[in-house]
C-alpha cells in the first residue's frame, strides 16, 4: 500500500519522545530517517535509517532534508540552561532545520514546542491558542524563537508548521500538576500523526496535553487538526493527592502553566525542580530529549556560531 510521504526527517530521534514516535512516523511514509546526535538506536524500523548529526550545524542538516516531505523537530537540550549553552541546540537547530528544509523544498515542519513558550500565564487565564508569549526561561524563549521562525517562514516562504506546546509528556501522571498537565504516549502519537497528516496546516499552534478533566487550556481554534485526545489524568487523583503536600496559593509555581519553570533563577534547572516536586513518584520527564552536548559557557563566541557553520 502506497505510504502518504516519500520521506520524513526526524531530529532528536533517539530522546525518550522521539523514541516513542519512531514508529508513527514510519508507517505514513516510505523512509523515515531518524537523526540524533547521540548514536543509533539499538534495532532500525524496516524502512528506517538513521544518520548521526548535530543539528546546530547547518553544513550537517543540510543534506539530510534532500527528498524529505516533512520534518518531524524533537532535538533540543530539555530543560533550562545558561542563555549561551541554549543557543546552539534550541536556537540555531530549529533555524538550520527550517532554512535547509525550505531549500530541499520540506512541505512542512511540525516542532515539539512546549508550555514554557507561555509559561508565565496563569492556570485560572484558560489560555487559548491566542495567548501572547510569556517564556518562564531562556527553554522557554527558545520554544518562542522557534514559534516565531515558523510564522516568519510561512507567511514569507510559504512553508507549512505545526508548533506542539507539550505539557508533561509521561507514561503516567507524575504529580498533582499532571492532572492539569499530562499528555500521554499515546496521545502523544495520535497528535503527531494529525499534524503530519493535516491536508493544510499553514502556521498553527496546538496544545500537546490529553483529555484531562483539569486542563488549563483549549484547543478549540486548532480543531482542523482532528486531534481527539483519549487519555485522562483524573483517573491518578486520588493517589497523586494523597501523596502530594498541601497546595500554598501563593507559590507563582503552582499559579503559572509553567509549574517551577515559572519560579527558578534563569540558567538554572527546571527538571530537578520537577523532580522535587515528585518526591514519592517517577520523576516527570521533560518535553523533549537529546543527549545534552554544548559548549562550555563563557564570554568566547560558540563555534557552532561561526560563519562556516551558518552557512553552506
Amino acid at each position: 500500500m502506497a505510504k502518504l510521504y516519500k520521506k520524513i526527517v526526524l531530529t532528536g530521534a533517539c530522546g525518550s519522545l522521539g523514541m516513542e514516535i519512531r514508529a508513527t512516523l514510519a508507517d505514513l511514509c516510505d523512509e523515515l530517517l531518524s537523526v540524533d546526535i547521540a548514536d543509533a538506536p539499538t534495532e532500525l524500523l524496516p524502512n528506517e535509517t538513521f544518520a548521526q548529526a548535530d543539528c546546530a550545524v547547518l553544513d550537517q542538516v543540510l543534506p539530510l532534508m534532500e527528498n524529505a516531505n516533512i520534518a518531524v523537530h524533537f532535538a533540543s537540550i530539555p530543560d533550562e540552561r545558561p542563555f549561551d549553552e541554549l543557543l546552539g541546540p534550541n536556537f540555531l537547530s530549529s533555524y538550520n532545520v527550517w532554512e535547509a528544509g525550505h531549500r530541499h523544498g520540506v512541505q512542512r515542519v511540525i516542532y515539539a514546542s512546549s508550555v514554557h513558550a507561555v509559561g508565565m500565564v496563569e492556570n485560572a487565564a484558560g489560555a487559548d491558542l491566542d495567548v501572547d508569549h510569556a517564556p518562564d526561561t531562556f527553554y522557554g524563549l527558545a520554544k518562542c524563537f522557534s514559534e516565531d521562525l515558523g510564522k516568519l517562514y510561512w507567511a514569507k516562504r510559504g512553508m507549512e508548521s505545526v508548533h506542539l506546546r507539550i505539557f508533561s509528556c509521561t507514561k503516567v501522571p507524575q504529580n498533582v500538576r499532571a492532572l492539569r498537565t499530562w499528555l500521554s504516549f499515546d496521545d502523544l502519537r495520535h497528535l503527531i500523526e494529525r499534524s503530519v497528516t493535516a491536508t493544510t496546516t499553514g502556521f498553527t499552534v496546538v496544545w500537546g496535553v490529553s483529555a484531562n478533566d483539569r486542563a488549563p487550556v483549549n484547543n478549540a481554534k486548532a480543531a482542523f487538526l482532528g486531534y481527539h485526545p483519549k487519555d485522562n489524568a483524573e483517573n491518578w487523583a486520588e493517589s497523586l493527592f494523597a501523596a502530594a503536600a498541601p497546595a500554598d496559593p501563593s507559590d507563582r509555581a503552582q499559579l503559572c502553566i509553567g509549574g517551577p519553570f515559572a519560579t527558578i533563577p534563569l540558567g538554572e534547572s527546571g527538571v530537578a525542580a520537577i523532580q522535587a516536586m515528585t518526591e514519592t513518584t517517577q520523576d516527570e520527564t521533560p518535553t523533549t530529549r537529546e543527549p545534552a552536548q554544548t559548549e562550555p559557557s563563557g564570554q568566547k563566541l560558540p563555534s557552532f556560531l561561526t560563519k562556516k557553520s551558518m552557512n553552506p
